[in-house]
């Protein structure tokens, strides 16, 4: 087992007052082949501005930045400090042009290096009964 992985970004995020767009590099284009025929996107990014040894060694922080939410560990949250600075939004695909791909919104800052798109395929085994989060939520 190889304890280091390489990713390399495929595209940036931009994130303006004028709207929300994933721009993929050239040499990604082959595989948008497709991606027009989903209405939304598992959207994975790298938080670029946690990437630092404080950032990546934080293990417990107050969810969402509030004091009055418990301690809670980072695979319990949301938080951009983690181990590893992986973050995933789910997002509303409105069209494409090129290697352009337009967002409702996201909730990444303009800039962010994008690692990798996935479709949004529903699944009714995980989708369906009832989803629990704790209160803080």
């Amino acid at each position: 087992m190889n304890p280091h992985y390489h990713i390399s970004p495929v595209g940036v995020i931009r994130n303006t007052d004028d709207g929300a767009w994933i721009e993929v590099y050239d040499e990604f284009t082959d595989a948008l082949l497709g991606i027009d025929g989903f209405s939304h996107l598992m959207v994975f990014f790298w938080f670029h501005h946690n990437d630092t040894p404080e950032g990546r060694a934080r293990l417990q922080v107050h969810p969402r930045k509030n004091p009055d939410n418990p301690l809670t560990g980072v695979f319990a949250t949301h938080s951009p400090l983690r181990p590893n600075l992986i973050g995933l939004t789910f997002c509303r695909q409105t069209s494409r042009t090129g290697n352009t791909i337009h967002l409702e919104k996201i909730d990444a800052i303009d800039g962010t290096p994008l690692i990798d798109i996935k479709p949004h395929i529903p699944l009714d085994r995980l989708e369906s009964g009832t989803v629990v989060v704790p209160d803080w939520v």
